[in-house]
């Protein structure tokens, strides 16, 4: 599980920060949370492939959140793709990709399939779970949670103890499957530990530091916040919908979240050690993204 930063500034892009993006590598996919302008331009730096991309999620329809997107789809087109696009995002992100597709001459080879949220768990697939809540920003604002969906651990000696050989027969019961053994029939409880808690990840977009965010990203892995301003900015970061990197942190804080990266700094900012400070002051598993910044989130160990 893999987060590349594609772009960190808000809403002005600058030389060193590009317009907000953030991939995420998971499950056998490549996701997308925003797409800012210049987004498959910075893709194209770190040779990742749009066209692995199979869904974007849209926090907001502010432009330098969602402006890459004519870009990005023009150019899967024009190489070609046909496999669907989904796209997620608040009330308007339908009649928004459709207004896309009418943008200029060129030929849609792939269907775009928009899904317009609210609150809750929206995806459910094998492997992870995706919701989404609305936050405080001047406009509607969705922010993400991706929960890994792990399986209990196998109890490999409690299957021997109970007759069963090592083979085909243990792999049913780690899928859920009961197995004849004579007479008897395995549950797969029967041979399985407690549920375990899998990796966990909440990307914010733009809001104020809410109740909202800190009951999504309860003991999350990694929570990745807005920190548009410092602290001597904190009238203004409330009367815009932003945060600072205090109120971040205190997000980071009372949610319990193992670690905190800060993003979305305003072009104020070149050097970002200020940022990292206040916030450090309060919550010390702090990161301030930069553009093109990995980060690998690793399994847990219970």
């Amino acid at each position: 599980m893999e987060l590349v930063f594609l772009g960190t500034s808000s809403a002005i892009p600058t030389n060193y920060r590009n317009h907000s993006a953030l991939a995420l590598k998971a499950f056998g996919e490549l996701m997308l949370f925003d797409c800012g302008e210049g987004t498959q331009r910075q893709m194209t730096r770190i040779r990742m492939s749009p066209m692995k991309v199979k869904r974007i999620f849209i926090t907001h329809l502010h432009g330098d959140h969602f402006l890459g997107l004519p870009g990005l789809i023009q150019s899967m087109a024009f190489r070609g793709r046909e496999n669907p696009l989904h796209i997620y995002g608040p009330v308007g992100i339908t009649d928004l990709v459709d207004s896309i597709k009418k943008m200029g001459y060129f030929a849609l080879s792939f269907p775009i399939i928009t899904q317009e949220l609210q609150k809750g768990v929206f995806l459910d697939e094998e492997g992870f779970l995706i919701s989404c809540c609305p936050v405080q920003h001047s406009v509607l604002n969705l922010a993400y949670a991706v929960r890994e969906k792990r399986s209990p651990k196998f109890l490999r000696e409690k299957a021997l103890e109970l007759g069963l050989t090592p083979g085909p027969d243990f792999g049913k019961l780690q899928r859920g499957i009961p197995v004849k053994l004579g007479e008897l029939t395995i549950q797969p409880e029967d041979v399985l530990g407690d549920q375990r808690k899998g990796r966990k990840i909440v990307y914010s977009g733009d809001t104020r530091a809410c109740v909202e965010m800190v009951n999504l990203a309860k003991e999350a892995d990694v929570l990745i916040h807005e920190s548009t301003f410092d602290g001597s900015q904190e009238e203004k970061a409330l009367t815009t919908g932003h945060s600072t990197s205090r109120s971040a942190a205190r997000v980071a804080v009372l949610s319990k979240v193992k670690r905190l990266i800060l993003t979305h700094l305003s072009t104020r900012y070149r050097d970002a050690d200020l940022l990292k400070k206040e916030a450090a002051e309060i919550f010390p598993d702090v990161v301030v993204a930069e553009d093109m910044m990995s980060v690998e989130v690793k399994r847990r160990a219970d």
